[in-house]
């Protein structure tokens, strides 16, 4: 492996992004090979322990995340942006997918890090997320050339308030599976479940809660205990990953699950999603993005269910920390339907910027 790294330590920041929190590293800091990069990582976090004991995880998938930043050798980009997922409890890792809250704090670690110029009191940049080969446009407030993170924005599942970053999408529709519906359906049925597979920046099945013998207003913590359930949504995942053109994708993180039931909270939509068989607390960004994006098709499973916005007006997405605003514009007139624009707005902080130092290998 790199000896020499991992006893000199590596530079890191640690960031919450969104609802999420993250590890910041620039790629040149970190081996060059990606076998060395992530066994070096994975030392980092303490995976393979359901504690991280010996890492800077924190025991849960949103809190074992690290984002890859680099300059970006395409012209229509400014950075590169590559997310991983680790495992908790078992030493794994992937790029198979994008993560719209680690996304949040990129922009600012690039400033933070020097890779791109701040420009006075707010700063644009585009960012080319490397998992699909997206790319975002993020705005972030840079007053006297330096990110802050203060703010008045607050966003449901993080306590206090921020600086906001927003993020405008793009090419988003068939980011990993190569098609908004990579199916060619606009609904499948799998083990007896009504669901619309879609990809608008995450591969996500949408099926409705009932049909899976829930509410979709349980919170996080039951749906976590009910055994049964976490087993059908795997069986679903599966069957729907092949579907997807995805494979096998017992070992990956992706596709998502998001169940659905009518909204209860003024929102468009109620959800409970799955990270691959976790309930998440919350929802994920482009996670988000994709259910409503599916929500938006007529026809699709669920959408009945749902209380469209008026035209101009952000979608409301409810999840169990509360509502994630998001933009989402489709023209369902062609076929198949084409993406307009999807965006949304987070938050990002700087926890800590110094040197972490890997454990011994597991």
């Amino acid at each position: 492996m790199t000896p020499g790294i991992a006893a000199a330590g590596v530079r890191c920041m640690m960031m919450r992004g969104g609802t999420s929190r993250g590890l910041y590293f620039l790629a040149s800091d970190l081996p060059e090979t990606s076998a060395r990069r992530d066994a070096l990582l994975l030392r980092i976090m303490g995976s393979g322990h359901p504690l991280q004991i010996d890492g800077l995880g924190g025991a849960h998938s949103l809190t074992s995340k690290a984002a890859v930043v680099a300059p970006s050798p395409d012209q229509d980009a400014d950075i590169d942006y590559l997310f991983l997922q680790f495992g908790v409890g078992q030493a794994t890792v992937s790029d198979r997918q994008d993560c719209g809250n680690i996304l949040a704090g990129v922009g600012p670690f690039a400033v933070e890090r020097g890779l791109i110029e701040p420009g006075g009191e707010s700063t644009t940049t585009r960012i080319r997320m490397v998992n699909s080969g997206s790319v975002v446009t993020s705005t972030f407030s840079t007053p006297g050339g330096v990110p802050q993170y203060s703010g008045s924005t607050a966003i449901a599942g993080v306590p206090g308030t921020a600086a906001p970053v927003s993020l405008l999408f793009a090419g988003t529709a068939g980011s990993t599976t190569g098609a908004l519906l990579p199916t060619g359906n606009i609904t499948d049925v799998i083990d007896g479940v009504e669901v619309t597979c879609v990809d608008n920046g995450m591969p996500v099945v949408v099926g409705r809660a009932a049909d899976l013998g829930i509410t979709g207003q349980e919170p996080a913590e039951e749906l976590a205990a009910d055994a049964g359930l976490l087993d059908r949504v795997q069986s679903l995942r599966l069957a729907a990953g092949q579907l997807m053109g995805l494979g096998d994708v017992s070992g990956a993180s992706v596709p998502k699950t998001t169940l659905v039931s009518a909204p209860r909270d003024g929102g468009m939509i109620s959800t409970r999603s799955f990270i691959p068989v976790t309930p998440h607390t919350a929802i994920g960004v482009l996670g988000a993005v994709s259910a409503a994006t599916a929500l938006l098709l007529p026809g699709a499973a669920g959408a009945e269910l749902a209380r469209r916005p008026e035209p101009g007006h952000p979608v409301d997405v409810e999840h169990p920390g509360g509502h994630l605003l998001i933009e989402v514009e489709l023209d369902t007139t062609q076929d198949p339907p084409q993406v307009r624009k999807a965006g949304v707005v987070r938050t990002a902080r700087k926890l800590f910027d110094g040197t972490v130092f890997a454990g011994s290998q597991p």
